[in-house]
């Protein structure tokens, strides 16, 4: 992309601030941002991630750290790369949540974000996710946690200066 995709203005918003917008709204405390060296970003706990090469995983890792020490029940993982996902659907999957239980949005039967699940589940996953991984390979192997809530939104990642386009509609 050429730069970091929280910095990406989109139609007029940084990644980031619309993330950190759709998760407040959405009914999340607190907002835990997991950023670069130099990023700000207001009325969030911001975290910094010295080496964001590492991978999603690396930032994961430290969003699961700080949910752990601000005391949550669940943590809900809202990546900033899908600026269509808006605050009604973090706060379907957020509400439709239950302990024991992993609450995943799905846009007309795909699978999206955000995921919610406990700090523990997501310290389970961790341990078996790849460098640029998530939740995917332990979410696979424990089918029967999962509660999947049907959400309105555009789950669409920007990876390519051509998804930032169309998805701006230009």
């Amino acid at each position: 992309m050429g730069t970091p995709k929280a910095d990406l203005i989109v139609a007029g918003r940084r990644l980031l601030d619309r993330a950190v917008t759709a998760l407040r709204e959405g009914g999340c405390t607190p907002v835990i941002a997991v950023v670069r060296e130099g990023t700000t970003v207001g009325g969030v706990r911001a975290v910094v991630n010295p080496d964001p090469s590492r991978g999603m995983r690396s930032s994961l890792a430290l969003a699961v750290e700080a949910a752990a020490l601000a005391d949550v029940a669940a943590l809900a993982v809202l990546l900033v790369d899908v600026p269509g996902i808006g605050p009604e659907a973090v706060r379907a999957t957020v509400e439709a949540w239950r302990p024991g239980r992993v609450a995943i949005a799905t846009f007309d039967g795909r699978r999206g974000h955000p995921i919610v699940m406990a700090p523990e589940f997501w310290t389970e996953a961790l341990a078996v996710a790849g460098a640029d991984e998530g939740a995917r390979s332990w979410l696979r192997a424990h089918p029967g946690l999962v509660d999947e809530i049907d959400v309105a939104g555009d789950p669409c990642d920007l990876d390519t200066p051509e998804d930032v386009r169309r998805w701006a509609g230009g």
